[in-house]
């Protein structure tokens, strides 16, 4: 029997242009959803088109620290589910613009909550996190209840929204609960400064891909579906998690290095490409190791990473791969 929780429900969706924005409006226009989508820049590219899905959505063009706009959308499409996924995302762009940083992650992430405090429709709402909130830490896995030391711009706001989220949560009942995924991957994410999609491209040009680090700074990855199964399940059960923060993982962790390989043999450029590696040490500010515990998500839940990484990583270059063409 399908799924029909989301079915006829009214959701809203920042950051739905993105690349995890884009795969949740789209689970829930298949799930049934009547989805209104938020736009602030018209780019090229855009997640949104990548998958087809404009005609699916009510798309509203504008950004999410415009608190008039935010309040608007709640209650004239009566809002009752919200996914907060509009930030600027790429580490190292924060690390140049700062303030435009903050004013994203931070103020929009307040601006949204305030505004879904006020509405009477708004039932449900989660915000995305991250991992880069945690910091670095010397005891791994991430728990939800390590502290947040994100030190650098992006982890910085990241910390900050979560802590808001969770604030809003306790202070005043806002049913909203707080993501923190690992490092996202899959079809559609045209972010090449990220390492997966810009390994992935590389090989299938027949280029050595590119590693910006010394090859030995450790993470973890989580295939995108599983990443959009996750959103939907924490909004689905927000009377049981409400004010809480939930970490999601794969469980597989490993080297940049030892990733671009796997990428290389997956694509069949074994023997043919080697990770071109741009530093002899460490960077500075590179922190050695994240990684999540997701035993929580899968006691409250019962979520768990379906897709293992070479079975992900093998679905994503097949889909670069057929895209070859749309990215630049």
């Amino acid at each position: 029997m399908p799924d029909l929780f989301w079915k006829d429900r009214n959701a809203f969706v920042t950051g739905a242009t993105g690349f995890v924005g884009a795969h949740v409006a789209r689970t829930l226009v298949e799930q049934g959803a009547r989805v209104v989508c938020l736009q602030r820049d018209s780019v090229r590219a855009n997640s949104l088109d990548l998958f087809d899905l404009r005609r699916g959505v009510t798309i509203v063009n504008g950004s999410v620290e415009d608190y008039g706009l935010m309040e608007r959308v709640v209650t004239e499409y009566e809002i009752e589910a919200v996914f907060h996924l509009a930030a600027q995302a790429i580490v190292g762009a924060a690390n140049r613009s700062p303030l435009s940083t903050f004013e994203a992650n931070i103020r929009g992430t307040y601006s949204l909550l305030e505004a879904c405090r006020r509405a009477e429709t708004v039932k449900r709402v989660v915000v995305a996190s991250s991992d880069k909130a945690y910091g670095s830490h010397d005891q791994l896995p991430y728990g939800e209840d390590h502290p947040l030391l994100g030190l650098f711009p992006y982890d910085a706001s990241k910390a900050c929204a979560d802590i808001i989220a969770r604030s809003y949560a306790h202070t005043y009942q806002l049913p909203v609960a707080v993501s923190r995924f690992a490092n996202i991957y899959g079809p559609g994410d045209m972010n090449l400064s990220r390492i997966i999609p810009g390994a992935i491209v590389s090989a299938l040009r027949d280029e050595a891909p590119i590693i910006r680090s010394d090859g030995t700074p450790v993470r973890e990855f989580v295939y995108v579906d599983d990443v959009a199964r996750g959103y939907l399940l924490l909004a689905e059960k927000i009377d049981e998690v409400k004010g809480e923060a939930f970490n999601f993982g794969a469980g597989e962790r490993l080297s940049m290095l030892d990733l671009v390989n796997r990428i290389i043999r997956i694509a069949g450029k074994e023997g043919r490409l080697e990770p071109r590696v741009m530093l002899k040490r460490k960077i500075e500010r590179e922190i050695d190791a994240q990684y999540l515990s997701a035993d929580k998500a899968e006691a409250k839940l019962g979520w768990r990473a379906e897709v293992n990484l070479d079975e992900g990583l093998k679905r994503a270059i097949e889909w670069y791969r057929a895209h070859l063409d749309q990215v630049q």
